[in-house]
């Protein structure tokens, strides 16, 4: 599976086309500021995987979650890129053969040039694209939303939900609501949180403590089941990976 045994391996991605081809994205390196990213394919329902695929130099793949398959067969890769001192989100657009690609421009906060990471992405009830990331040092999530099937997004702006330089995640539930998992803090990786939107990202109401002891949990992963059931998985206190299953009716 490994080409680079020397090198850190970063961020797997997974997704499963209509046609049921799995799809691998990872990056290699020592840094995020040096890193490539690559794929994997698997036909065989995960059994075995293809040799990796290198994509060209500044494409990377959805850098953390998940891409979003739009109706006109499109791949949109939330991504981003983090220099010295700076950030930025981009949407990778590619198709469902990921063979060819196209960038938007730098998703950032004018105000702030230090910028955001790690974009998750949902589709609204209105057919538009948003956005939430994770930023530098401004104590909040931000959000930003495209009208244009994520060639362009507005600027970023920050949300009223705390953000400590820490990764989240976010789904569009099957009911429509949208389902955050973040940690609750400007400061510390604790707690971890689930918080539930109704209108599409606009307000939030926080919902289910994952973990309030003091300790690390960090980078949450989140998908909806075909059973309805939520999946979280998260780092926990750096030593594991935590699993919980959620019945999302009850939040």
């Amino acid at each position: 599976m490994i080409n680079y045994p020397k090198e850190a391996h970063w961020n797997p991605v997974l997704f499963t086309l209509p046609s049921n081809e799995i799809l691998l994205f990872y990056k290699v390196g020592k840094n995020p500021g040096t890193w490539s990213g690559f794929l994997k394919r698997s036909f065989d329902n995960g059994n075995s995987f293809s040799d990796s695929e290198i994509f060209p130099s500044g494409i990377y793949g959805p850098i953390k979650n998940r891409p979003m398959l739009l109706d006109d067969g499109t791949l949109l890769c939330p991504s981003s890129q983090e220099s010295f001192d700076a950030w930025a989100c981009y949407m990778e657009i590619t198709d469902k053969s990921v063979k060819s690609w196209q960038r938007s421009s730098p998703i950032t906060d004018p105000e702030n040039s230090r910028g955001i990471i790690q974009p998750a992405i949902f589709l609204t009830k209105d057919g538009n694209i948003k956005m939430l990331a994770r930023s530098f040092k401004q104590g909040y999530i931000y959000t930003a939303t495209s009208t244009d099937k994520g060639c362009s997004f507005s600027n970023a702006t920050p949300t009223t939900l705390p953000n400590p330089n820490s990764a989240i995640d976010a789904i569009k539930l099957l009911d429509g609501r949208v389902l955050l998992v973040y940690n609750h803090s400007k400061k510390k990786r604790f707690p971890i949180n689930i918080a539930i939107s109704d209108d599409d990202g606009k307000t939030w109401k926080m919902k289910l403590s994952l973990e309030n002891k003091r300790g690390e949990y960090s980078y949450p992963s989140v998908i909806q089941s075909k059973d309805g059931l939520v999946h979280i998985t998260y780092t926990w206190k750096r030593k594991k990976i935590k699993h919980l299953v959620i019945d999302p009716k009850l939040l």
